[in-house]
């Protein structure tokens, strides 16, 4: 048979470098995903959907993120299974127990509230591990798995967390032991191991059966491969055949540049200005190096012109260090008098300075510089 595997939804999350307008389209973005994974598994051919935990953000998202959720997973035409994981366990306050999410749950959602087999038709189980808080103390994959033998009924496992060989912390009880995976695969007990928690889409071990999709749309700058799902063709005696499909819309960028003359602004200005869909693009900058007082100005427009028109524009809270040098030619151009030529002056002595303030006066000439119309 043919499924879609695919986790991490996360639907209601928020980013805080979005702005009111930015978070809105992203939020929608995220909901859009489910729609666009329902024309995945149309076009493929797949018998169902299965949403490997982290659905939801949390348990506190609001009825409207769960009602709409619910109208789109409605349209997907195929049943929709959800497994719970860590962001939404099933604990006493679970959104899938909530009257936002029972009372519109459609024919074809099904939760998979219980550890162990789920019947999808015969010779097809769900072997599902749901999370029933957010700090389980053991291998919940382990558990449901406890026991099994091939005994001609093709398996699917569900599971949520990091494997062992993926995990940093060795004394996280909860890890997946992927040894445990691999020998389940290798003596035909279970057929695939789709798993969530990861957001990059990942092939772990040397089985070719154990899999994280990667969240169907972009969550921060780290991730590797996000924005996919995986369409998965699974039977008795043979190995799982496992192809990725694009979902995600946006994209998030970490770029670095050293600047240290115009030509160096202008080539950060052409990195920017040639970013495919700016308006779903979230910039995160990394600037080094020393510019003069105009060039500073001008990479100070460049940065304003840009932060209009992509989704997000920041810098890095470390990791900057670009210097500004005042000279006196560049004062000069400022071309002011009076008040102003004193201010500016000022200003000069503490920009040359080390005090806490020569970084807001090299700010304020820089933007002084560009009001004036100095040289560009």
């Amino acid at each position: 048979m043919r499924f879609l595997h695919t986790a991490d939804w996360q639907l209601g999350m928020t980013r805080h470098f979005l702005d009111e307008d930015a978070q809105p389209r992203y939020a929608e973005a995220r909901s859009d995903a489910i729609r666009s994974i329902g024309a995945v598994a149309r076009a493929e051919g797949c018998e169902l959907v299965l949403a490997c935990g982290d659905v939801f953000e949390s348990n506190q998202v609001s009825a409207r993120v769960v009602s709409r959720a619910l109208d789109a997973m409605r349209e997907v035409g195929r049943p929709v299974y959800l497994l719970p994981g860590n962001h939404d366990p099933l604990d006493a306050g679970s959104v899938y127990s909530s009257p936002a999410f029972t009372t519109a749950a459609p024919p074809n959602v099904h939760v998979l509230r219980t550890p162990g087999a789920h019947v999808v038709r015969p010779g097809l189980e769900i072997l599902a591990a749901p999370w029933f808080s957010k700090r389980p103390t053991r291998d919940l994959v382990g558990d449901a798995m406890n026991g099994l033998r091939a005994d001609g009924v093709v398996r699917i496992v569900a599971g949520h967390g990091s494997v062992d060989v993926l995990s940093a912390d060795p004394t996280d009880h909860t890890r997946i032991g992927l040894g445990g995976l691999e020998s389940a695969l290798a003596s035909g007990a279970v057929h695939y191991v789709a798993l969530g928690d990861r957001h990059s889409t990942t092939d772990v071990g040397t089985s070719g059966g154990v899999w994280y999709p990667g969240t169907p749309e972009v969550t921060d700058y780290d991730e590797v491969a996000p924005g996919n799902v995986l369409v998965v063709d699974v039977g008795a005696g043979q190995p799982p055949r496992v192809s990725r499909h694009r979902t995600g819309r946006w994209s998030f960028h970490d770029l670095a540049a050293d600047l240290s003359t115009t030509a160096d602004v202008d080539s950060l200005d052409t990195t920017l200005a040639t970013l495919p869909g700016k308006e779903r693009a979230v910039v995160r900058l990394s600037l080094v190096g020393s510019l003069s007082l105009p060039d500073k100005a001008r990479l100070d427009g460049v940065l304003a012109r840009h932060e209009q028109v992509l989704a997000s524009l920041t810098l890095r809270d470390k990791g900057c260090d670009l210097a500004v040098y005042v000279d006196d030619d560049a004062l000069g151009e400022l071309r002011v008098s009076g008040f102003a030529a004193t201010a500016v002056t000022e200003l000069a002595g503490q920009a040359r300075g080390g005090s806490e303030d020569a970084q807001a006066a090299r700010d304020a000439l820089s933007l002084l510089y560009r009001l004036s119309g100095g040289r560009r």
